[in-house]
């Protein structure tokens, strides 16, 4: 599993990086101080995933997720933030962000986050999660009828695992649920991220809670 890492602080650099590579079986193949690197780093290393600080010199954070995603899509982004910038998860995660952590959480957090988000999912941070919920307890009509528009372009089947999916669920726990193959599922969420136009998860997840999906 390798990583990119990319933060303007040498010491948090160098501390992200003892974390990950005392945890065995991650590889930490590149750092970067500043958005503009950030970007360079993903597209000549190409990790599997790329801590990003959301703050740093040069060309911000949420520009660099754009960029990594849509130059580098095989490279999934981890934001990381300090605490109570909540407002930055839903940028964040619109840019394309597979994952959005506190620097002040648990190394073993860290680690998880990583390899979870390496294996196509998606993770956030406890109080994040809280964030999320509070903000979509209410979608505006116009934001619902929306998101109802584009999941009208899915099948029955599509639907039912973008309700399983919005709920953070696993494709192997989604598979067990529906009776099928991991496989098959795999392949459904690939094709509703597409017709959803999705770079992620997450974003088609925010979607089902736009449409008041049962999530």
């Amino acid at each position: 599993m390798t990583v990119g890492i990319a933060d303007d602080e040498v010491l948090v650099r160098t501390g992200v990086r003892g974390v990950l590579e005392r945890a065995g079986g991650i590889a930490v193949i590149g750092e970067a101080g500043d958005g503009t690197a950030a970007v360079e780093l993903a597209r000549r290393q190409r990790p599997q995933v790329l801590l990003m600080d959301a703050a740093m010199p040069g060309m911000e954070g949420l520009t660099a997720v754009r960029m990594v995603r849509r130059h580098v899509p095989g490279t999934q982004v981890i934001m990381l933030c300090t605490p109570h910038t909540e407002e930055m998860l839903f940028p964040a995660l619109r840019a394309g962000a597979a994952g959005f952590l506190f620097k002040n959480g648990e190394p073993d957090a860290l680690v998880n986050a990583v390899r979870v988000v390496a294996a196509g999912e998606a993770v956030l941070s406890p109080s994040a999660t809280r964030a999320l919920v509070d903000h979509f307890t209410g979608a505006d009509s116009e934001r619902r009828d929306a998101a109802r528009n584009r999941i009208s372009l899915l099948t029955r089947r599509e639907q039912e695992v973008l309700v399983y999916l919005a709920q953070g669920m696993a494709n192997a726990r989604i598979a067990r649920l529906m009776y099928l193959s991991e496989g098959a599922i795999k392949a459904h969420v690939s094709r509703l991220l597409t017709k959803l136009r999705c770079d992620n998860r997450v974003q088609a997840a925010l979607i089902a809670r736009d449409a008041a999906l049962p999530c």
